[in-house]
């Protein structure tokens, strides 16, 4: 069971385009027909896939038949089609109909199990199975080179496969010894099997794409000293749609996954009256949680960097990840059960390690709170990101708990900004004397009042004698009245002064 806009949305992915929607995107999907023009009549489903229907007219007529709310069909030549009951998709020719199929049943049959965490294991079977009809250790990996499956370590096995496996991703030794032999631009061009010659630690591999239409999956790889002849290179080679209609069906599931995880975590960000059923919904245990805001920057896209930093917070199904996230706008927000800060960190590395070399991450974390408070949570953690991207070159990502300071520093620049402060008064008059005769008053003053009105602090700050700090606080005297004696007056300083962009203290002794 699923709703339209969620089953339109994962199609999306796969070469489906909408050619006319009247239905609801609430509407709720419950079964699946498919055209049988020469099988029994009266069979019924929510989605009708118009396998083999000769135009759209003809897939339409036969979707109400089957009493559909939605029909998939090819469009023929460019024909288009619309119904004022159903809404028609249109499949593009490069997708097969058993590929489509695997998608819509796995994501509409099993759309309850995982929405509640619950992840497919038919690829480890596959693996198993492969490998034992070629005669080698078999792993499969998706289209970002990660390891979603692998056969039984019973089979014998090499270093390298090992250490893939548990790293789940090939070392970058490895990824460096492929790409110096052409393996990634062979899979990206070719659907045939390539051997790699062995290498130390290394026995060899036979390797084949996997693919749908023209968007590439992932690949098959298979252990072997020499290259794969006769009916088992032809199984390798038959083992790619299968599959594809796995990761296919693996990869919807993790998308309504995503996309149920990310309602319920946009709801308690911005505060809901019923957090701590959600939160349950969530599978999270009841306790202290911590917001964390993450932003990615790249070079070239950084859309893409931010897709893969989210990609990466829900890689895996709920029971095996600490954190719940969500994509708005322009960041990564996760809710992390977290008592301390170091726990939040530790997250974070371990995201920012699996990112690519050339993406920056930035992140804030805010303090911890119950699932009522993850509204201000966020907002704390919004702030800690800005905090972060305003001096990206600090290695450590900025909490909230350690950080208020310089958050409070920083929303009272933010209002000096937008011209909410006085216009005039001491600091004001010091500014405009600076600004015409190149005098360091300014300075000076931060530097007294940091030292709480100790001279020689304030010299030592200054890199002057006292005596030239005491001098020029009597010509600030006559310039503006400073009532340095006033305890509210040097408080209404300090803010002034903190609430302005820092000034380089270079001075003029």
């Amino acid at each position: 069971m699923v709703r339209l806009d969620h089953l339109v949305n994962v199609l999306g992915g796969y070469g489906v385009r909408v050619s006319s929607c009247p239905v609801p995107p609430s509407t709720v999907i419950r079964g699946v027909a498919v055209h049988d023009p020469t099988g029994p009549e009266g069979t019924a489903g929510d989605v009708f896939l118009a396998v083999g229907a000769r135009s759209l007219s003809e897939a339409v007529s036969a979707a109400r038949a089957a009493r559909a709310v939605v029909v998939l069909a090819r469009d023929g030549d460019g024909e288009q089609m619309s119904a004022p009951d159903l809404a028609v998709l249109v499949v593009d020719p490069s997708v097969s109909w058993s590929q489509l199929a695997g998608v819509v049943y796995g994501v509409v049959l099993e759309g309850r199990e995982t929405a509640a965490g619950r992840g497919p294991t038919d690829l480890f079977a596959l693996a198993d199975s492969l490998a034992g009809t070629v005669g080698g250790a078999v792993t499969i990996e998706d289209r970002l080179a990660r390891v979603v499956a692998y056969s039984s370590l019973s089979q014998e096995s090499d270093p390298a496969r090992s250490e893939t496996v548990l790293r789940r991703r090939a070392p970058e030794t490895l990824r460096a010894l492929f790409e110096s032999r052409g393996v990634p631009a062979h899979l990206a061009a070719s659907d045939e099997p390539l051997f790699v010659a062995p290498a130390p630690g290394l026995t060899g591999r036979m390797v084949v794409a996997v693919r749908v239409g023209r968007e590439p999956l992932g690949s098959v790889w298979v252990s072997t000293p020499a290259p794969l002849t006769g009916d088992r290179l032809a199984a390798l080679a038959d083992s790619a749609p299968t599959v594809a209609l796995h990761l296919l069906r693996s990869r919807a599931s993790a998308d309504l996954e995503r996309q149920v995880e990310s309602d319920l975590v946009i709801r308690l960000l911005e505060g809901t009256p019923d957090a701590a059923t959600l939160i349950g919904r969530l599978g999270l245990a009841p306790g202290t949680l911590r917001v964390v805001a993450v932003r990615t920057r790249a070079a070239a896209d950084r859309h893409a960097g931010l897709l893969l930093a989210f990609e990466h917070a829900t890689m895996g199904f709920g029971w095996s990840r600490p954190g719940r996230s969500a994509l708005t706008d322009n960041t990564v927000y996760t809710i992390l059960p977290a008592d301390r800060v170091r726990t939040a960190r530790e997250w974070l590395a371990g995201l920012r390690a699996g990112l690519p070399a050339h993406l920056t991450l930035c992140a804030g974390i805010g303090a911890a709170a119950s699932s009522a408070d993850l509204k201000l949570s966020r907002q704390e953690a919004d702030e800690c990101l800005a905090l972060h991207e305003h001096r990206p070159s600090v290695s450590v990502t900025p909490a909230y708990d350690e950080s208020w300071g310089d958050i409070l520093l920083q929303r009272l620049r933010a209002t000096a900004r937008t011209g909410r402060v006085p216009a005039r008064g001491p600091v004001a008059e010091l500014r405009s004397h600076d600004r015409a005769n190149g005098t360091p008053f300014v300075a000076t003053l931060r530097a007294w009042l940091d030292a709480q009105g100790d001279l020689t602090e304030a010299a030592d700050r200054l890199g002057v004698h006292p005596n030239t700090v005491r001098n020029r606080l009597r010509r600030m005297n006559e310039i503006a009245v400073l009532d340095l004696h006033d305890a509210r007056a040097r408080l209404a300083m300090t803010i002034d002064l903190a609430a302005a962009e820092d000034e380089p203290a270079v001075e003029n002794p």
